[in-house]
């Protein structure tokens, strides 16, 4: 088997820096864009690079406070919703809230639910988010900005000695996921990557019954982001600046892996006792933005710019191998006319469980499904004591059906009592780092490209995470 796989490593390129990519496979990208060709190289630069740990971040446990005090940067469209999420919650104080949009910091606060919040607003200024990192009175940013703005904002933060909290993905660059790494690890503050799909119900259900052996081992596990969202492209309300058209248009793979993924590699204990070893990615072509984008273009010449030659495909399907040989596919689908699908999929060695397009359903045989009774009996003994504790009172406050507020609090919590986070930065990067290399293998004629190690080898003996186990912590929820 060894033998073998040195074969394919070679055949494949993987063994090499060069990876293979031929000039025609080079031309699948769209050849003669030499920006496009040169960060594509970048990509394949920043995926061999190797790491020797500072300090482990899994597991980490920084000193408990009482109060966390939370500053918000992008608060113009769900970072508005956190603010009132995060104002329910015992122990927090937000001291902070920004966004280049002026008004919207005070929309936000607005949305306060409960007295003794004084936040000072920051706007109209690009560069606000500096002053708000560099404040002596925050504990915490909480970021929910435009993608190319996480990591830069991020990696200041900690270097003022602040924990982050960073909407998906946390980076956009293979560069910028192993500076998230280094300067996590060389500040020890802790980079919290806003996966609130880890906390919805099933999720949690599920990865409880992996801890119980329910499915025996795993082998696969299937995740997507299938989310018809093209109209709000064009939405300057919606999208400042029209930032995700230009993500969109500049940049062709799978932009969103981590809500189907984030899920999956808490089962398979990725990054804490299995590790992403390579992936391949193929893309469709891009058959709606770009005439969308012209029939715009036809009233306004300001869309001028998104007519180009690396349009996102409708369909990305990437295919991820984890070193204990385990297999995960993704998709991502923003455009195409279909049903809201994020798949969750485990499949074991003793049973399946999947969620989307129908709701959860649970197997132990190849017979069919179990039925709604045998179901419940699982969920009686199975439901993990998070959902127990604040399943109710979240799907009241809300955020997705109650799952943002349970990655919230628990947030909150586990900061305030000094325990480790579910997610840390090691997901950040290796959930994020799925979308460049996506890229590189979509021009490259979906050639193999590695998933860098950013645990540094360390996955090996960083214990798993036990979201679906955590006994309820002792933050209280407090009413308006």
């Amino acid at each position: 088997m060894k033998r073998n796989r040195r074969a394919f490593l070679k055949l494949s390129g993987l063994a090499g820096i060069g990876l293979a990519a031929t000039p025609a496979m080079v031309s699948c990208s769209g050849a003669g864009n030499p920006e496009q060709e040169s960060a594509l190289g970048h990509i394949r630069k920043y995926a061999m690079q190797s790491h020797t740990q500072a300090f482990n971040m899994s597991g980490y446990a920084a000193p408990k406070m009482d109060q966390v005090r939370v500053a918000f940067i992008g608060v113009g469209n769900r970072g508005a919703a956190a603010v009132e999420r995060l104002s329910y919650i015992e122990g927090v104080s937000i001291v902070a809230l920004c966004d280049i949009r002026e008004e919207r910091t005070k929309v936000a606060e607005a949305r306060i639910k409960r007295p003794g919040h004084k936040p000072q607003l920051y706007g109209g200024k690009a560069e606000d988010w500096r002053q708000v990192c560099e404040r002596d009175d925050v504990d915490l940013v909480y970021i929910c900005t435009h993608w190319e703005l996480h990591a830069p904002i991020a990696l200041y933060a900690m270097e003022q000695g602040k924990h982050v909290a960073v909407e998906i993905p946390a980076a956009t660059t293979v560069e910028d996921c192993w500076k998230l790494v280094e300067t996590s690890e060389r500040t020890r503050r802790h980079c919290v990557i806003l996966e609130n799909c880890c906390y919805d119900f099933f999720e949690l259900l599920t990865l409880n019954l992996v801890r119980q052996g329910f499915f025996g081992e795993l082998i696969h596990g299937e995740g997507a982001y299938i989310h018809d969202i093209m109209d709000s492209f064009f939405d300057r309300e919606k999208r400042y600046d029209l930032w995700r058209l230009k993500e969109n248009t500049r940049r062709n793979g799978n932009l969103y892996p981590t809500h189907g993924l984030g899920p999956i590699c808490q089962a398979m204990d990725v990054n804490r006792g299995d590790c992403m070893d390579y992936m391949v990615s193929m893309a469709s072509n891009d058959f709606m933005i770009g005439a969308a984008a012209k029939e715009k273009l036809s009233e306004d010449p300001s869309y001028q710019p998104y007519i180009g030659d690396n349009i996102r495909g409708n369909m990305n399907t990437s295919v991820i191998r984890t070193k204990r040989g385990r297999t995960i596919m993704l998709q991502h689908d923003v455009t195409s006319p279909r049903p809201y699908s994020r798949i969750h999929l485990l499949s074991g060695t003793k049973g399946t469980a999947q969620k989307y397009p129908l709701p959860g359903r649970i197997s132990n045989s190849h017979t069919g499904w179990l039925d709604e009774a045998e179901v419940s009996a699982l969920e009686a003994q199975h439901t993990p004591p998070l959902v127990r504790k604040l399943g109710e009172l979240a799907r009241e406050i809300g955020g997705h059906g109650g799952m943002d507020f349970l990655m919230d609090w628990r947030l909150i919590d586990c900061l305030r009592n000094g325990l480790p986070v579910d997610m840390d930065v090691y997901d950040a990067a290796s959930w994020s780092v799925v979308s460049p290399l996506s890229e590189w293998s979509v021009a490259n004629g979906s050639q193999p490209i590695p998933i860098p190690d950013f645990t540094g080898g360390s996955w090996k003996t960083n214990q798993p995470v036990d979201i679906s186990l955590a006994a309820g912590g002792t933050t209280q929820v407090i009413s308006a």
